[in-house]
């Protein structure tokens, strides 16, 4: 009786699930994963396609191409650890992923393209962690966080990096002996005329630089300090290296007597030197180099956690849709009313100050705008031009950009100088920004401001931060740039009265005129 109880109970015990459905649902739980990642390019695809457009079109950035293939071939180096990792979804993700969306939402609002970038290339790592779980990202962590490398960002430091470049070319010359007259951006030495220009800033140095710096550090050290302290290094010696690139050319050029590293040549050698500075610092990194040793999927999971059900794995990437799919669908929302808008019109600014020819043939180097001004008056005893730049959410160029600039480059006028000041208007205090401005027919000041919405900022972060507000009240982030200048001679100090004094006068005026063209 014994016996035939013991049979019934061995026939009845669940018999084990075959090999091929073990294999089929961990394929399925790997696909999962694998559409989670590849969600934010079929919902985001414009974002990513304004990243591959900068890629395109600047040379500054044009290594985001291969970040993406080394960030999977550096996860598929690691196929044998994520195959016996557990996935096992981590839904604390999906706020994160909701945050993210809001804050491309905000950049989409602000017309911020590095924070809708940013937002996309966060999502990708997001929404594995999400659907794989934490065992799963901590083992490609890098290669995770390494995407965020194709995002172009850094346009913002050029300007500091001219500065220093500049400081430290003028520097290094002086003490060679070398007598230097230095204006802004500009010197001067005994055989000729230098300028610090954008490509002579050392931004793409700096990128490459650091970007080689972390992928290296990544594939030869083990420890977290020495990578910390190898991608510091990697960020901070291009900066210098720039510099020293700099007084080399200028250096060349001098003893050749201005036949040498004056064109494209000192481009060439720029790279050289570059070059050789990453080859001598990887050289120098080799020696404190770590073997890789295998590593156990215990140091990412305890032992004997097993994955979740493929039915759940699919479950948590339809949350991943869910909570980046509403942002593109809000902002069509949002810009449906704004495929054809009604054209701007400054017509209706007239000044009462009498109209004169202009002393300058400089215009701002602004994207085409909606409506524009450019006009110059009579002011007492002196002459005061007047741009205005007017733009309409509709269309490609916007107010607040990058490549919005006084002046751009291979044009006879350089900004020297630049500063925010307050003046008071009317009673009222006018934040604007104070640029000096030296071309081939004389120096001016310019006082430049953002009008949006009725409010006034010299501040490009409080003038994004008014269009948000803006276009999330009214559905629309229209504004204008306002420049207002004057000539001088030898002290910026001397034009300002006749700034005030035409503000004082006819600002009422401009203001009326770009009120006319708010839409409510």
């Amino acid at each position: 009786m014994n016996t035939l109880t013991s049979a019934v109970a061995v026939d009845s015990a669940p018999a084990p699930a075959p090999a091929r459905d073990v294999q089929g649902a961990g394929k399925a739980r790997w696909l999962a994963v694998g559409a989670a990642a590849l969600l934010p390019f079929v919902l985001y695809f414009g974002t990513a396609a304004s990243i591959a457009a900068i890629w395109e079109r600047s040379a500054t950035f044009a290594h985001g191409y291969v970040i993406l293939p080394i960030s999977i071939w550096l996860i598929w180096q690691r196929r044998a650890v994520l195959a016996q990792l557990p996935v096992r979804p981590f839904l604390p993700a999906l706020a994160a992923l909701a945050l993210c969306g809001a804050a491309w939402m905000l950049g989409l609002l602000g017309d911020v393209a590095i924070v809708r970038q940013y937002a996309f290339a966060a999502m990708i790592p997001l929404a594995v962690l999400a659907v794989a779980g934490i065992a799963v990202v901590r083992a490609i962590a890098f290669p995770l966080a390494f995407i965020l490398f194709g995002v172009p960002v850094g346009e913002g430091l050029i300007d500091p990096l001219i500065q220093i470049t500049a400081s430290f070319t003028v520097d290094a010359l002086r003490a060679t002996g070398i007598p230097v007259l230095r204006e802004g951006n500009n010197f001067s030495i005994p055989t000729g005329d230098w300028s610090v220009v954008e490509a002579c800033s050392g931004l793409r140095y700096l990128i490459s630089s650091f970007t080689l710096g972390c992928l290296y550090a990544y594939l030869t050290y083990r420890s977290t300090w020495r990578r910390l302290v190898f991608a510091l290094v990697a960020l901070a010696l291009p900066v210098l290296a720039n510099g020293l690139r700099a007084y080399m050319i200028v250096m060349i050029g001098h003893t050749s007597g201005m036949t040498m590293a004056v064109g494209v040549d000192h481009l060439i050698y720029g790279w050289v030197f570059f070059g050789v500075v990453m080859l001598l610092l990887f050289w120098v990194g080799s020696f404190w180099r770590e073997d890789r040793k295998a590593e156990p999927s215990a140091r990412y999971a305890p032992p004997g956690t097993r994955s979740a059900s493929a039915a759940r794995v699919a479950a948590a990437a339809c949350g991943v849709a869910a909570c980046i799919g509403v942002w593109p669908a809000y902002g069509w929302y949002l810009d449906r009313g704004n495929a054809a808008p009604v054209p701007a019109n400054l017509a209706s600014y007239q000044a009462k100050a009498p109209v004169t020819p202009p002393f300058t043939a400089w215009t701002p180097a602004y994207a085409p705008a909606s409506a524009s001004v450019d006009k110059y008056y009579d002011v007492g005893a002196a002459t005061v031009g007047v741009a205005v730049r007017y733009y309409r959410d509709g269309g490609p160029e916007r107010l607040i950009s990058s490549t919005n600039r006084l002046t751009a480059a291979h044009t006879p006028w350089h900004e020297t100088s630049s500063a925010v000041r307050a003046e008071r208007i009317h009673g009222n205090t006018l934040q604007v920004r104070e640029s000096t401005v030296t071309g081939a027919d004389g120096r001016f000041v310019v006082w430049q401001w953002y009008w949006i919405g009725g409010a006034t900022t010299a501040s490009n972060y409080v003038g994004k931060a008014l269009q948000v507000k803006q276009k999330f009240m009214t559905g629309s982030d229209d504004g204008a740039s306002v420049m207002v200048f004057a000539p001088y001679d030898e002290d910026p100090a001397t034009a300002r009265p006749a700034l005030r004094a035409f503000l004082q006068s006819e600002l009422g005026a401009l203001d009326a005129a770009l009120a006319a063209n708010r839409r409510q």
